[in-house]
């Protein structure tokens, strides 16, 4: 069984004594890609090494929405812009979104996820969306950018809406992703989103260092506990478990672009696979 953890933060300080090793820990757990997230662009030289050392690795670049007060200027479109542009690894924009729990500076985080949304159409990659507190407003914003501009491909990451925002999401076409919040027992809007999103549409993810899941709550979360994840969102969907992992590997691959593991392709296709691997495995700078 194969699983993809689609948002990790394993660039951060926790995990640097003893990454080697929790490497060997999600390799063992059958997690066979894992999407880099970036909360700031000056993060980018070192998750890029990281996907140098892993090769399983792949990320995004983005500002994080409680970021923007201190690091958005009017040149950080464009930095964004560039780095995503100078490795075929860069498989997402963001993170970014709207977050009004933690800050109020509502109109600078609008024009910085606004501007990431045009820089995701202009490249046609998906932005993985941070959303806190701030639902009305993110999907109203969506609305508006995929009537002026089109629509872009995305996910919801993290997610722990409503039920009625769930949908939200759903009529402008997102993924949305489940972390370690839907295994926690008094999580029923969770719970009931989880079970309300369309096969195609379902993503798992660990968020890494944060929010790990039942049974590991209160440790450091790493991308091996995304089966733990994976388990919950298959008993709440009443499914086996190997069928909810082909599924939701299936939509991380088909979301992300990703190089689809060989297990999964028919054996025709094999090859095809390794031509994939060895391209994407390679950094290009403009």
């Amino acid at each position: 069984m194969q699983l993809i953890d689609t948002h990790v933060h394993i660039n951060f300080d926790s995990f640097q004594a003893d990454l080697d090793t929790i490497a060997v820990r999600w390799r063992d757990s059958g997690i066979t890609r894992l999407v880099h997230s970036c909360v700031s662009p000056d993060e980018f030289p070192v998750i890029k090494s990281l996907a140098d050392r892993f090769s399983e690795l792949f990320f995004a670049v983005g500002l994080h929405p409680l970021d923007v007060e201190t690091k958005w200027m009017d040149t950080s479109a464009n930095e964004i812009l560039t780095l995503a542009q100078s490795d075929t690894r860069v498989v997402a924009i963001g993170e970014t979104g709207l977050d009004f729990f933690k800050a109020s500076n509502r109109e600078q985080q609008e024009a910085a996820f606004n501007a990431q949304l045009r820089i995701a159409q202009q490249l046609d990659r998906p932005v993985i969306i941070h959303c806190r507190e701030a639902a009305e407003s993110m999907a109203a914003m969506l609305r508006t950018f995929w009537q002026q501009h089109g629509a872009v491909k995305g996910v919801m990451h993290c997610w722990g809406g409503t039920p009625e925002e769930t949908q939200w999401f759903l009529d402008l076409g997102l993924f949305v992703s489940f972390s370690g919040t839907v295994t926690f027992p008094k999580a029923t809007q969770i719970h009931e989103s989880a079970q309300m999103v369309p096969g195609d549409r379902l993503l798992i993810e660990t968020d890494c260092p944060f929010l790990a899941p039942v049974p590991k709550r209160g440790q450091r979360n790493e991308p091996a506990y995304v089966r733990f994840v994976a388990e919950q969102v298959a008993r709440l969907r009443q499914m086996p478990l190997s069928d909810l992992a082909l599924q939701t590997t299936q939509n991380a691959c088909r979301l992300f672009n990703l190089p689809i593991p060989v297990p999964l392709l028919p054996a025709t296709e094999l090859d095809l696979s390794a031509e994939l691997m060895m391209g994407t495995a390679t950094s290009t700078v403009d």
